[in-house]
C-alpha cells in the first residue's frame, strides 16, 4: 500500500483544481481505484508534489503542474518552428505569448501551414513524442497532378523513402488535386516525400487535425488555448491508440 506524505497538497484537491471533477467526484476516483501517482494506485489522504507528481487518471495522464498552458496555433506558411531563425524568418514563438516560455510538440516545416501544439508540459510532451504511441496527423495536399488508383494504393500501404518503409497510411482522393492523407509517424516533409515518392509535388500542406484536435474556424496565424478536456482527449489517444475514420 503506497504510505500517505505530510507534504504537499491533497491529491483530491489537485484533481479538482486541474478540473477532472468537484473535490467529491475526485475522492470517490480515488477510492474506486481509477487514479495512480508514479504508477502506483493512490489511497485516500494522498498528498503529492503537482511540480513533480505523475498523475492519472484510468491510465490517462492530467496535467497538474501549476503554471501549465497548452496553445492550439494555426501555423501560417513561411513561419519556422524554431527559437530563432539566421535567415531572420518569423518562429511561430513570435505569434503566442512570450511568458511562460513554450515548445512546439513536433514540427511542421516553413511552407506547411496548419495545427500545432505549443506547450510547457513536458510530462504531455515526452508522451507525444514517444515513438510507441503515434498520435495521428491529418493533411490536405494539394498537388500537380491526380494520384492513379496505384498510387493510392501504395501510399496506403507504405512507400520506400531513403530513411525506410512509411507504415501504412489513410488516403483518401477529396478532388482531382487534392489529397486527403492520414500518418502517426513524425519524419521529416514526410507527405511531401511520400507523394514525391509516387510521382507528384505537393503544392501546398495543410495539417488539418492533431490526434482528436481540429479547428477550422482557427484563422492562420491565430492560437487558442487548449480546454482541458481538449489535453486530456489528446493524452488519451496517445496511451489508448485512438483513431478517427478518415473523412472523404
Amino acid at each position: 500500500m503506497t504510505d500517505v506524505s505530510h507534504e504537499g497538497e491533497r491529491l483530491q484537491k489537485v484533481l479538482a483544481r486541474c478540473g477532472v471533477g468537484s473535490r467529491r467526484v475526485c475522492e470517490d476516483l480515488i477510492d474506486e481505484g481509477r487514479v495512480t501517482v508514479d504508477g502506483e494506485v493512490a489511497i485516500l489522504g494522498r498528498r503529492v508534489d503537482p511540480l513533480t507528481a505523475v498523475i492519472e487518471v484510468d491510465g490517462v495522464l492530467i496535467p497538474a503542474a501549476p503554471g501549465l498552458v497548452h496553445y492550439l496555433l494555426n501555423k501560417p506558411a513561411g513561419v519556422v518552428c524554431t527559437a530563432s531563425d539566421p535567415q531572420g524568418r518569423p518562429t511561430v514563438l513570435d505569434l503566442v505569448p512570450e511568458d511562460p516560455r513554450v515548445f512546439t510538440v513536433g514540427r511542421l516545416d516553413a511552407e506547411t501551414e496548419g495545427l500545432l501544439i505549443l506547450t510547457n508540459d513536458g510530462q504531455l510532451t515526452q508522451l507525444l513524442a514517444h515513438p510507441s504511441f503515434g498520435v495521428e496527423k491529418e493533411y490536405l495536399a494539394e498537388i500537380d497532378r491526380t494520384l492513379t488508383s496505384g498510387a493510392l494504393r501504395k501510399l496506403r500501404d507504405g512507400v520506400e523513402l531513403e530513411d525506410g518503409m512509411t507504415a501504412p497510411a489513410k488516403v483518401a482522393l477529396v478532388a482531382e488535386h487534392l489529397v486527403r492523407i492520414v500518418i502517426h509517424e513524425g519524419r521529416n516533409r514526410q507527405v511531401r516525400r511520400m507523394c514525391e515518392a509516387v510521382g507528384s509535388t505537393v503544392v501546398r500542406l495543410v495539417r488539418t487535425r492533431i490526434g482528436p484536435l481540429t479547428d477550422p474556424t482557427l484563422p492562420p496565424g491565430s492560437w487558442r488555448p487548449l480546454s482541458f478536456d481538449e489535453v486530456v482527449a489528446l493524452s488519451t489517444s496517445a496511451t489508448t491508440g485512438d483513431k478517427a475514420p478518415l473523412r472523404r
